[in-house]
């Protein structure tokens, strides 16, 4: 519940147990601030679901990636790379991101749903046009993102877990957080900065652009063609951001390759690996294929299982 501020003030028929209120600007009453029967549990529900499917279909495409982030590697190298170490690591470093984006997949949809929620229950009626529309979605999308990094401890992990350097060193999940504790809690959030980009502004393109570019596509007329819209208008959308950000998911992953040391930013990485690759746009680039094609299947797999839980969970009410 809200604390109740000075410019806030409560009916005299209201209970200790009912939100505060604001006075609505134009009728001159009383109007809750945010209502608890507002904030909808099956937007969490549904992403947690989503990305759960998604990510055990789709983890080995992004190890493959990964090889190639850190080491430059061509897709053939990659795969031969991970063939020699055995099927037995093909899902080493899975428990990470499957607890990371089961989470992360709840909060996106579940805290931009309570954003956009309390964005129209705060604003006076000659504000809610404006707020409501493009500009309301990229902050509630913002702020959703910024929820979503206080899981990087999860995506640090799995770096580590991932890397060739540390297949010896680090045994599992628990054992690369007793190490990294020894390094201090900071060691956890080592490469912020990236992931506090790329999440505001994915979060922004996809939550703005999700419906126009399903309406863009044919009326559907079953159930079925409404699965393949939804896949249709994630899987663009999942490419065209994965894209776009994979720069800074390069940075991201160099920046949290290593335990211990001085924290480098974000400006100085991006010059030291720009360096590395000769100073070629094309090498920060090199493993975007794979990277937009995994997009592809896993932003389409997560918005059309969003749509599917969500209309499932809506007809048992």
């Amino acid at each position: 519940m809200m604390p109740t501020g000075p410019g806030m003030m409560s009916s005299p028929s209201t209970s200790h147990h009912d939100p505060p209120s604001l006075p609505n600007r134009k009728h001159g009453s009383v109007e809750p601030v945010v209502s608890t029967s507002h904030i909808n549990g099956s937007e969490w529900v549904c992403g947690w679901g989503a990305a759960f499917i998604n990510i055990t279909v789709t983890f080995p495409i992004n190890k493959i990636m990964f090889r190639q982030q850190i080491h430059g590697f061509r897709i053939g190298r990659a795969i031969s790379q991970l063939k020699k170490e055995g099927i037995g690591n093909l899902y080493r470093g899975l428990l990470p991101p499957l607890l990371s984006k089961t989470t992360s997949m709840a909060i996106m949809f579940g805290s931009y749903d309570s954003f956009r929620t309390m964005i129209k229950h705060n604003v006076s009626d000659s504000d809610n046009n404006r707020l409501l529309g493009v500009g309301g979605q990229v902050l509630a999308a913002t702020l959703a993102g910024g929820c979503e990094a206080t899981l990087l401890p999860f995506e640090r992990i799995q770096v580590l877990l991932q890397h060739k350097k540390y297949q010896n060193e680090l045994k599992n999940t628990l054992h690369s957080i007793q190490v990294l504790k020894k390094s201090g809690i900071k060691e956890f959030y080592r490469g912020l900065s990236p992931v506090l980009i790329r999440n505001g502004m994915s979060n922004s393109i996809f939550f703005t652009l999700r419906t126009p570019i399903k309406d863009s596509l044919p009326q559907p007329k079953t159930p079925t063609g409404h699965v393949i819209n939804d896949f249709i208008s994630g899987a663009v959308l999942g490419a065209m951001i994965s894209t776009v950000m994979y720069p800074i998911n390069v940075l991201k992953t160099c920046m949290q390759s290593r335990i211990g040391g001085k924290f480098v930013g974000i400006q100085q990485t991006f010059w030291t690996v720009f360096k590395e690759r000769n100073y070629s746009w094309r090498k920060m680039f090199r493993g975007v294929h794979i990277n937009y094609t995994r997009s592809l299947i896993s932003w389409g797999i997560l918005n059309s299982m969003y749509e599917l839980l969500k209309k499932y969970l809506s007809s048992g009410n």
